[in-house]
């Protein structure tokens, strides 16, 4: 009897492993057909914008959007560039980099602090407190914060869109560096603190190592929103040389509303920046991601 129940059983899965496997295969040509369409959703917009800021205004009218230029040429960008676009191009690295040092330290720290002192219901409040900053959108506040700026003189600074982008990256970031502190086993602390290590020695010798991939991540995350500010440096400056490239790039369109080619080559060289960004750090970026998903 047992023999046969054992038969049955083995015939009933051999019956059924083709039978799911078959449908495992169709999931996946469905997944294919949807991998496919999303490509092409986003490579056919990259390519006319790329295809389109080496034609000549005349060739953009005439020829088919799509179609290579029949005379490539870069008179797009060089018009881009003598328009004061490095300037542009500059005050955006400074005020990304003014925004990611700072915050990304501070939240470190905090992180860590909230972590080690779980017990400790000022640190308590002081997560919640981050917890709730995720919960207001910067439009919300950005009344506020223009009146802030304005009585302690910032207006029309780079100063004043570094210290707001600082405010609104440190609550994401602290939430993020909490759960991979969190997962550094304890035992590794405490033998540290067995050997004579300090809370700062701990922190910089065990914790920033085993948190690396977080720290990219929230660094990637926030220098994209930064690089990519519109309302910021709308409100908060009026002199054309303290403008960044999402401004500039707006400007752009207004100067140049006919000569589509050139906008978009200003949208090139915008974007380029953070496709160079992405490729250099994107193993890293990727695996802080999914570990940051996994635990």
């Amino acid at each position: 009897m047992a023999v046969a129940t054992t038969t049955g059983t083995t015939a009933r899965r051999s019956r059924g492993g083709p039978v799911r496997a078959h449908k495992l295969l169709q999931l996946n040509w469905f997944g294919g057909l949807a991998g496919w369409i999303w490509l092409a959703i986003v490579v056919i917009p990259l390519y006319w914008i790329v295809v389109t800021s080496f034609k000549d205004q005349s060739d953009y009218f005439t020829q088919n959007p799509f179609a290579l230029p029949s005379a490539p040429t870069s008179e797009n960008y060089k018009l881009v560039i003598e328009s004061d676009f490095p300037r542009y191009f500059i005050n955006s690295v400074i005020v990304t980099i003014g925004t990611i040092i700072p915050a990304v330290g501070i939240s470190f720290m905090a992180a860590y602090a909230i972590i080690r002192g779980a017990g400790s219901k000022f640190l308590g409040a002081v997560n919640g407190m981050f917890l709730m900053g995720l919960a207001i959108p910067l439009q919300a506040t950005i009344i506020p914060v223009y009146l802030l700026i304005i009585k302690m003189h910032l207006y029309d600074s780079l100063l004043a869109l570094i210290l707001p982008s600082v405010a609104f990256s440190i609550p994401l970031s602290v939430l993020v560096l909490s759960n991979f502190i969190r997962d550094v086993p304890k035992e590794l602390f405490e033998s540290m603190r067995v050997d004579g290590a300090t809370e700062w020695g701990m922190l910089r010798t065990l914790a920033f190592p085993l948190t690396r991939p977080a720290l990219v991540t929230v660094s990637i995350y926030n220098g994209l929103a930064v690089w990519n500010g519109f309302l910021l440096p709308l409100i908060l400056t009026q002199s054309p040389d303290k403008r960044t490239l999402p401004l500039a790039l707006w400007t752009f369109q207004g100067q140049y509303s006919v000569n589509v080619p050139a906008v978009l080559a200003s949208v090139v060289l915008t974007t380029l920046p953070i496709v160079i960004l992405y490729a250099v750090s994107r193993r890293q970026l990727l695996s802080g991601l999914t570990a940051g998903f996994s635990r």
